[in-house]
């Protein structure tokens, strides 16, 4: 049977993809190699933050079905790759999944397939290392089958923009594969554009985020000279958004987390020193202040005990929110770990509670989760506000804590309460 497209790799990425093409009344299946993950889409249950149990049930009604088995890859019209691209241990993009997931393409590429990579990844990836995998088949790209890439641009939490509205860039690596895969995506995205090709697509994926990685290291060196200088740079930043052009708001915080901002900016690092022999030196500084940041914050709590005459040593600190960003379940790169260890390296205790998470692997045993945040801060020591899901009252809290650490500059100022 036929398909019009398989997402190869169903997580974050993939399943909203597959959502929006099955909404749209194409065939879609779903190809991971996860048997559990496969398993309980099947049944009609979701794994990912933006996508509901019913939207699942929705999916299957439409025709979707998920499968590890790799030759049915063979019926599709076309193949979108949307495996992780995690960093390797020399600071480079892990392209382990990308080449499996390809290699599974290859072993049953057709002549017409048009195959689109959708993983984060170097400038070149594409035409380097998927072209030649897919071309070892005999077959020849831009002749036989179309090849193209297509950045991911998925805001998990995002409640207005989703895979359908935000804008899909395609570039092909000839001009008629960059037409595939726009044709592909104007069937369920409103809006595609379409780049001189896949190198300029590569890269403008990680200029999107390495834009925004630099402007918070930006405000987060800030946040050290202002403390210093007795200045609110919260504060400066509303005044600041008042200029109507020229200028858009970024904010401090404990640290970057997620699958883009602390790891596609050093794809683009790593790419031109391996290539050019010389540093990118704005990405490598704004990764050493981010990077910084929680042990910054370690050293605030440390003052503000200090003020309360007592140690951090033996002091009970509650984190809130643990997550990488708010009122999602994704703990991907959160700063909450780093922040947390540090914490026990120096001998606190540390107590954590996040609407979203039950247990928190990243610390085993070394972080007890409180029950009730409420109760929580009125014990604790000090109370850290790490991330603002929007099941917490603020400023309730803080005027239950003993003391109120608030990193993320949303508690209404109080004598209890300092900001970041």
């Amino acid at each position: 049977m036929a398909v019009d497209a398989v997402i190869i790799g169903l997580g974050y990425v993939g399943l909203p993809l597959a959502e929006e093409a099955t909404k749209a009344g194409m065939t879609v299946l779903g190809f991971d190699i996860n048997q559990g993950v496969v398993d309980a889409l099947n049944a009609g249950e979701s794994h990912v933050d933006d996508l509901s149990n019913d939207d699942i049930s929705d999916m299957i009604k439409g025709g979707f079905r998920a499968t590890t088995d790799e030759s049915e890859i063979a019926q599709a019209k076309v193949a979108v790759i949307c495996v992780p691209t995690p960093l390797s241990e020399d600071g480079g993009p892990d392209l382990r999944a990308v080449e499996g997931a390809v290699d599974a393409v290859a072993r049953n590429l057709q002549p017409g397939m048009l195959v689109i990579l959708e993983s984060t990844t170097y400038p070149g990836t594409t035409d380097e290392v998927v072209k030649p995998k897919l071309e070892a088949t005999g077959l020849v790209a831009g002749k036989d089958f179309h090849l193209a890439f297509s950045p991911e641009r998925i805001d998990p939490g995002n409640a207005k923009f989703g895979a359908k509205n935000t804008p899909k860039v395609v570039g092909g690596y000839t001009p008629e594969g960059s037409e595939a895969a726009a044709a592909f995506y104007g069937n369920f995205v409103d809006t595609v554009v379409r780049a001189k090709g896949t190198k300029e697509a590569e890269t403008a994926k990680l200029l999107e985020n390495t834009y925004r990685h630099i402007n918070i290291a930006l405000v987060n060196e800030m946040t050290r000279f202002c403390h210093e200088l007795d200045i609110d740079l919260w504060d400066v930043i509303d005044a600041a958004s008042s200029k109507p052009f020229g200028f858009q708001a970024f904010y401090p915080g404990p640290g970057v987390g997620g699958h883009c901002i602390p790891i596609d900016p050093n794809y683009l690092s790593h790419n031109v020193r391996s290539r050019l022999g010389y540093p990118f030196r704005f990405v490598e500084l704004a990764q050493e202040i981010n990077s910084g940041m929680p042990a910054y914050v370690v050293s605030r709590i440390q003052d503000i005990l200090n003020d309360e005459g007592k140690s951090l040593k033996g002091a009970t600190v509650l984190l809130l929110g643990v997550t990488y960003k708010p009122n999602i379940a994704d703990q991907r790169e959160s700063p909450a770990v780093p922040l947390a260890k540090q914490l026990v390296a120096k001998g606190a205790t540390v107590q954590f509670h996040d609407p979203h998470v039950n247990e928190w692997k990243a610390l085993g045993d070394a972080a007890e989760r409180v029950e009730e945040p409420g109760a929580g801060a009125a014990a604790a020591d000090l109370t850290v506000l790490v991330q603002n899901h929007k099941g917490y009252d603020v400023d309730d809290l803080a005027s239950q804590a003993r003391v109120f650490f608030d990193t993320r500059g949303v508690v209404t100022e109080g004598e209890k309460v300092t900001r970041l």
